[in-house]
């Protein structure tokens, strides 16, 4: 339960970061509160999850998967660009999360 929380925190602050992107230095209310409100939510199940999880597995988890899911989104959704190298370090930070949740005992 507690890696079902921490991917669904991870794959909110994906969203954080978008709408962070999309408010324009908090100028479009919207995407603004929007902003808020993911970040908020994505910090509160991080905490949660980490109720179980030890605290270093867990926000490297939690940054691993923001990070890899907002670079992968800039790629697919806002045209930023692919390249060989790019992939190469998305992945070897997927392979990280991967590698804790194997060699996690929760």
């Amino acid at each position: 339960m507690a890696w079902a929380l921490l991917s669904l925190a991870g794959i909110v602050e994906i969203a954080f970061a978008f709408f962070m992107k999309s408010s324009f230095g908090f100028t479009r209310w919207v995407p603004a509160l929007l902003t808020v409100a993911t970040g908020l939510s994505s910090v509160i199940l991080l905490s949660i999850s980490l109720k179980t999880l030890p605290f270093g597995t867990g926000y490297a988890g939690w940054t691993g998967i923001g990070a890899a899911g907002t670079a992968i989104l800039g790629i697919v959704v806002l045209g930023e660009p692919t390249t060989p190298m790019r992939i190469a370090c998305i992945a070897v930070i997927l392979m990280g999360v991967i590698g804790l949740k194997v060699v996690s005992t929760n």
